[in-house]
């Protein structure tokens, strides 16, 4: 009988709640490391994380479709929020903002998507959040209604 086979690479953002500042430099390779076990988990591979003091970015490769992009989602932000909370490795209540963009690529692209989540700190010197996230939906084409984006605010 025949196997299935794929390999999907895809760039995932969310925010944190309220866009609030709360992942802090000295704890973001603990939170990046976790959620990268939540991928590992559920037969994923994490090919770049960073977590930006509000919002994360993950690059992965999605292979086990036993899993809806939607449900590994969901359970990476409820498990990474009951571990922020749990080890209290932030000031107060630690949740993320509802919804996500996925933004597909090809293989092609890999070291280039790699480069550019690793590589958020500078990134965000020059470009604050809202901005890199309306370029992304732009360049694929989503269309989307400003009432249902991220709650974005004029900080970088």
């Amino acid at each position: 009988m025949p196997n299935t086979y794929t390999q999907i690479y895809l760039q995932v953002v969310f925010a944190t709640k309220g866009r609030d500042i709360k992942i802090k430099s000295e704890v973001r390779g603990e939170i990046e490391r976790y959620i990268c076990g939540i991928f590992s988990n559920k037969k994923q591979k994490v090919l770049a994380i960073y977590a930006n003091p509000d919002h994360l970015h993950i690059f992965f490769s999605y292979k086990n479709l036993q899993i809806t992009i939607p449900e590994l989602i969901k359970t990476v932000k409820i498990e990474s929020s009951n571990f922020i909370n749990d080890k209290k490795l932030c000031w107060g209540k630690f949740s993320w903002q509802e919804g996500y963009g996925a933004f597909y690529y090809a293989k092609s692209q890999k070291e280039k998507v790699v480069n550019y989540v690793m590589n958020q700190e500078k990134h965000h010197s020059k470009k604050s959040f809202k901005e890199e996230y309306l370029e992304m939906l732009i360049a694929f084409e989503i269309e989307f209604k400003n009432e249902y984006l991220f709650e974005f605010y004029d900080n970088k």
